[in-house]
């Protein structure tokens, strides 16, 4: 009895100083944080990577792990190169896409894929428009509000298209020259929504001798995004960063899903962006390939970042599509990237061109 006792106090007592809260296996999960979930990598072969992965950041060799690789179809490389994916905010079994070149019939295409089953629900062709000179690049970010999508076009003069999310039905297009910036003084514009649907950023690489004449600048632009829902384009705020001429080039991006960070790539390096100030924190370089997208991790702890990397395929270098994990709080990349092109290319030995990403967590 005297025993009995002993021991009921002594687990009150452990209980009280919250020693036994969790079981063991719990309180490892607890000081370890282990993320899980589906990537949706875009590629130029008319599909999307599809790969579930286990992120372990205490893991400093090899922090992303691929459980199972697959693809999702939306065409094929003809028709429908990709740069774009984009899950639907208010429905995550829904991904908006666009296409990034022109396909056989002089079209660019958006549409949407269901991701439970794989299938396209709609694919909306689009002719190219006449005031789009240089169409080398087309479609690859991308924002959306509660009831629209928005592609942003990289051709020269560039814009960004308003869809509707239900019909996908063009209701507006706002050609970049509508902010002050006439065709060819920049290249390749892209652009995503901020996490509480008030504000899109546009991003445009500043070549103001000329389309490609790279200088390493990117304009950030800050739009009101009930203005962009109505075809109309009002500038909030603007900054500049800088980078280096002929290799920095930046491309796709996320804000933290707190608002507080824009994660921005830019080909050479990758950028942590102060949202409040627009102001650069974190310059994340030198990278072992071309980074073309960065997307935070459900707590804002970590960065995804796509790279287009060089390898070695049967003594002949090719492009593979890798994933590399960064450190927003301590500000480093973690152990080495991580293939989700090549264990499939590998058969038929041709480059794997990545550029979005977009996930599912669990």
């Amino acid at each position: 009895m005297k025993k009995k006792l002993f021991f009921l106090t002594l687990i009150v007592a452990l209980i009280a100083a919250g020693l036994i809260l969790q079981s063991g296996e719990e309180r490892a999960t607890a000081a370890k944080k282990v993320y899980e979930g589906t990537l949706y990598v875009a590629g130029m072969g008319g599909h999307f990577a599809v790969a579930d992965v286990v992120i372990d950041p205490s893991d400093t060799e090899q922090p992303i792990k691929v459980k199972n690789l697959d693809k999702i179809d939306i065409g094929t490389a003809k028709t429908h190169p990709t740069h774009d994916p984009r899950i639907d905010k208010n429905n995550r079994s829904i991904m908006f896409w666009s296409t990034y070149k022109y396909d056989p019939n002089g079209n660019l295409h958006v549409g949407k894929t269901d991701l439970k089953t794989g299938k396209v629900i709609k694919d909306v062709a689009l002719p190219r428009p006449d005031r789009a000179k240089k169409v080398v690049a087309n479609y690859c970010g991308s924002g959306q509000s509660d009831k629209y999508y928005m592609p942003v076009s990289m051709s020269d003069e560039g814009y960004i298209d308003v869809f509707d999310k239900e019909t996908l039905e063009l209701k507006h297009r706002i050609w970049v020259s509508e902010l002050g910036y006439k065709p060819g003084t920049y290249t390749f514009a892209h652009g995503t929504n901020t996490p509480d649907g008030k504000y899109f950023l546009l991003t445009l690489n500043l070549t103001p001798t000329g389309w490609t004449k790279w200088t390493g600048n990117t304009q950030l632009i800050l739009l009101d995004m009930k203005a962009l829902e109505q075809g109309k384009a009002k500038k909030v705020a603007e900054a500049t960063i800088t980078g280096m001429a002929g290799k920095t080039i930046t491309f796709r991006q996320y804000f933290t899903n707190n608002g507080k960070y824009l994660l921005q790539s830019g080909a050479d390096r990758g950028y942590l962006i102060d949202v409040k100030t627009l102001k650069v924190l974190d310059e994340i370089a030198p990278l072992p390939g071309e980074n073309h997208d960065i997307i935070p991790t459900p707590d804002d702890k970590y960065g995804i970042m796509t790279l287009r990397q060089k390898i070695k395929h049967k003594g002949k270098e090719i492009v593979d599509g890798t994933l590399l994990l960064y450190d927003i709080e301590a500000r480093k990349t973690i152990g080495k990237p991580t293939s989700v092109c090549y264990p499939c290319h590998k058969y038929f030995g041709k480059k794997a061109v990545l550029c979005g990403i977009e996930a599912n967590w669990k």
